[in-house]
């Protein structure tokens, strides 16, 4: 048939065909005259394959497969098979067994319990955001702007008339979503694990379907169709991928040819002890080649943005999750995994070379150097790194009692010491909000008002602190419950006042966030510690920290931090300032907060609060030249406006 070429199977066998789900798989076409399905499968080890379905029966005997030569790709061609129709491949393994497979490389897949892949054609969308592309293409990544909103597709909403599980369509979720995400104001969503997978409660995290978009959903065109909606309404999507392990589930890449074939065969290397799922081996080339070409589809052909690659921290290390004697030392004797880490290499350089517009993130929860150097200086080349540590310490504070939040005081500065050492995101996920760990709003101490009141200090702390920003769904607005993924999240509570409240005020900081280049443009490793300076770090008997975010020259345009994380008045604060004139508050977190039965009153004397104007005064303070005097109320963040002066004439801080 010459559909798979010589060509194609030596540049497979090297690991570089980066468009081979186009050749493997099942496609549909016409040969001699007649339209069917040409199916083809890598299953080197297997004595025989054929593909079953219901247009054959599932019989095993009807339609044999083909294998080219040495490659170990089996091929054939069934006429009458139509878009839609399932399938599997039956491989006759070498001791006799027949394992029913689902295609590794399929599009489509049956929405699970059933597990058998469905021919399908992913040509022909009309794609509505050229644009957008082209726009991207000429942006410098990290001097833009990047607050991601975190989802989960299953549980976002539901709506329990349209199936037994609620799960909406991906373009009825795309348009609602995409208003929401806009009028909020965050540049990105983040979708949790799109890719197929059998079970619902691993949340897309063992994936058995890497090139389909999972049905539960929707077909391919759905999906395309949510990523161009969300393209339409300006707002990037970046999508979860897994390429650090698998499930064993039967139908899928654990021992795909009776042998392993995608998973590394020692199975102190191949296996995750306390996951149990298996680990791909990176030293094959076809195996590296299924995982970057994969990751190359999602943006080649879905148009996504971006990947952010889960558990990159377990691929890295021989030894993540295990203990002494349950795992093999490199050549070297360490503990790095050496062809993980040229994987990596490879397919950051390759998507920087195809993709100027797309990137990956790693979620990556160690020290390990690098993580976003640049490849041709030993680094990964990610574009940007999880910060975890940021984020442990963060929660660590936040949900410490006022009275003995002084005795931590150094959580919330620790983080500066390495801020500009990696492109960092800062991240409030979905797993600090699972498995007992309460959510965001319950983490706070004290009573219902204060749990609120200490949540938006520490949002705006965070909004002030370098790095991109990642909130998962629900933390916008106080949602009470863990996050479960059988339960839409609960919008209801904002038919109370301090939910709807906290909605609106994130939707504040998201918007300063966006519109003020001093709070994205220079957090990248590359500008150091220029663009953030503490005003008073070691305040720590009052739990009040304060910092500028400027730009790395100057104050021009520059914006004032001040968090207040205790319910005490603080009438008589004063701090330094760089400049002299007038400095315009531009948000407090603080309000009049009360139960439902006197909201009213509160409301009132919300209403007659003011954005306030504080005086620079000519005197030196926290080694700055001037001083202003800044009162603070229980529990307030303030972010307030440095006045612009021309460089001539500014006064430069003292150290």
């Amino acid at each position: 048939m010459d559909i798979i070429t010589q060509t194609d199977r030596y540049i497979f066998g090297q690991g570089n065909h980066y468009e081979i789900y186009n050749k493997l798989g099942a496609h549909i076409m016409e040969i001699d005259g007649h339209v069917g399905v040409y199916f083809a499968v890598w299953a080197p080890n297997a004595s025989f394959v054929s593909v079953v379905g219901d247009f054959n029966g599932w019989d095993t005997t009807k339609n044999g497969m083909n294998v080219l030569e040495t490659s170990g790709i089996w091929e054939t061609f069934i006429p009458g098979v139509k878009e839609w129709d399932t399938y599997k491949f039956a491989i006759h393994t070498r001791d006799g067994r027949i394992l029913f497979k689902a295609d590794p490389y399929a599009f489509h897949s049956e929405v699970r319990p059933g597990n058998a892949s469905k021919v399908a054609n992913i040509d022909g969308f009309k794609w509505h955001d050229d644009k957008w592309i082209a726009n991207k293409e000429k942006e410098v990544l990290n001097e833009q702007p990047m607050s991601i909103y975190e989802v989960h597709l299953g549980s976002w909403q539901k709506d329990w008339e349209k199936n037994e599980w609620g799960f909406m369509s991906y373009d009825e979720t795309a348009k609602k979503m995409a208003e929401y995400i806009k009028y909020m104001g965050y540049t990105h969503v983040e979708v949790m694990g799109i890719s197929e997978h059998p079970l619902d409660a691993s949340w897309g995290y063992q994936v058995t379907g890497y090139y389909a978009p999972t049905s539960r959903y929707g077909g391919p065109f759905e999906f395309m169709k949510f990523v161009d909606i969300m393209h339409e309404n300006g707002i990037g999507v970046i999508l979860d991928w897994v390429p650090a392990h698998f499930p064993k589930d039967a139908h899928g890449l654990s021992e795909f040819d009776g042998t392993c074939l995608y998973e590394y065969p020692d199975p102190r290397k191949g296996e995750h002890p306390e996951w149990g799922t298996k680990v791909f081996n990176y030293e094959k080339n076809e195996v590296r080649n299924f995982l970057i070409a994969n990751a190359l589809y999602w943006v080649e052909k879905y148009h996504v943005d971006a990947l952010r690659v889960d558990a990159v921290a377990s691929m890295l290390y021989l030894d993540y999750g295990r203990k002494s004697g349950q795992w093999i030392p490199n050549k070297f004797g360490g503990n790095g995994n050496l062809e993980a880490m040229e994987f990596l290499k490879h397919i950051n350089s390759i998507m920087a070379h195809r993709n100027k517009r797309a990137f990956l993130i790693a979620e990556e929860s160690t020290a390990w150097p690098k993580v976003t150097g640049p490849v041709e200086e030993d680094g990964l080349g990610f574009a940007f790194k999880w910060n975890m540590g940021w984020m442990n310490d963060f929660l660590e504070y936040i949900k410490v009692d006022p009275l003995f939040k002084k005795g931590n005081h150094n959580k919330l500065t620790f983080g500066m010491t390495y801020a500009f050492s990696e492109n960092f995101i800062l991240v409030l996920s979905h797993d600090e909000v699972v498995h007992l760990k309460c959510s965001m709003i319950n983490k706070m101490p004290g009573y219902k008002v204060d749990k609120f009141a200490n949540l938006k200090v520490a949002y705006a702390f965070m909004f002030g602190h370098p790095g991109k920003k990642l909130l998962f769904m629900g933390q916008e607005f106080g949602q009470l419950s863990e996050w479960s993924e059988d339960k839409s999240l609960e919008w209801y509570l904002l038919n109370e006042p301090l939910h709807a409240e906290l909605k609106e005020y994130v939707s504040k900081l998201l918007k300063i966030y966006k519109k003020n280049k001093p709070l994205y443009a220079y957090d990248n490793k590359d500008n150091n510690y220029e663009s953030f300076q503490w005003i008073n770090c070691d305040d720590a008997d009052r739990s009040i920290f304060s910092f500028i975010r400027k730009n790395p020259d100057n104050y021009n345009n520059a914006l004032i931090f001040i968090c207040n994380f205790t319910p005490v008045d603080r009438p008589d604060y004063c701090l330094g300032a760089p400049v002299d004139g007038s400095y315009k508050e531009m948000l407090s977190s603080f309000s009049y907060t009360a139960e439902e039965d006197n909201f009213e009153t509160a409301a009132e004397k919300n209403s007659e609060l003011t954005l306030r104007t504080f005086k620079a005064i000519q005197e030196e303070c926290d080694y700055l030249p001037y001083r202003i005097n800044v009162p603070l109320r229980p529990y307030e963040a303030v972010i307030i406006k440095v006045p612009t002066k021309k460089k001539s004439t500014e006064v430069v801080a003292t150290k």
